[in-house]
């Protein structure tokens, strides 16, 4: 998916409700910095610019925890702090900037043809819907699955905590299957930390790698 007209170097910001991961072409290793319910816009910005000081890079691609139109937030994180939404990334930077979901980010990463439904497990619960060359950024998290909770409710981390490991992966399968029928997905990737909770795997399901939201970002700019 690389072009002739991309970018030589670019750096890849995945933000999530734990942990920012921070990762620039030719800089090495991913950092990860706690992130957390305190973390405002700018906090992010400053984290950012202490690991990547003596880094190059000329763009930036951002993966953002909530949705996105437009490259531009459109809600407040429901597990960070706030100062988001009119926040100019790019004039903080100094960088042109995109900022796509997070979850589509990480679709876009491990998306390897057909129908690819991305499912994050994580402190809540990404989704995204890759399409041939699309990613379909979805809000599924917050729609009602049953005894008046959400889908987060039940495969967050609160859900996890909430029914113990053996009832919340059982949750995590039903779901998984109500969701590839519904969106006629031929595959489902799962991505966020809880993922790696999950010991066997339903057929068309695997875990995705910890790089796709590297990958994810690097691709964006390859994107028109």
């Amino acid at each position: 998916m690389k072009s002739k007209s991309s970018p030589k170097k670019i750096l890849v910001i995945d933000i999530g409700g734990t942990h920012l991961k921070i990762n620039a072409t030719g800089a090495g290793p991913t950092v990860k910095v706690e992130s957390g319910p305190t973390m405002a816009a700018a906090q992010m910005v400053d984290a950012v610019k202490r690991v990547t000081a003596k880094w190059q890079f000329d763009v930036i691609s951002i993966g953002f925890p909530g949705p996105v139109i437009n490259a531009r937030p459109t809600r407040e994180p429901h597990n960070l702090g706030g100062g988001w939404l009119k926040f100019d990334f790019q004039r903080a930077f100094g960088k042109p900037v995109k900022v796509m979901n997070d979850a589509a980010m990480q679709a876009l990463g491990g998306h390897r043809g057909g129908r690819c439904l991305f499912l994050g497990l994580g402190t809540g619960l990404g989704s995204a819907l890759a399409i041939d060359n699309d990613v379909l950024p979805l809000e599924l998290a917050h729609l009602p699955y049953k005894k008046a909770r959400s889908y987060e409710e039940y495969l967050g981390t609160a859900g996890l905590e909430r029914s113990g490991k053996k009832k919340w992966v059982k949750n995590v399968e039903e779901v998984i299957g109500l969701l590839k029928n519904a969106l006629l997905a031929d595959y489902v990737v799962l991505g966020g930390g809880n993922a790696r909770l999950l010991k066997t795997f339903p057929p068309d399901v695997e875990l995705g790698k910890n790089e796709n939201a590297i990958i994810g970002g690097r691709r964006l700019w390859d994107k028109k």
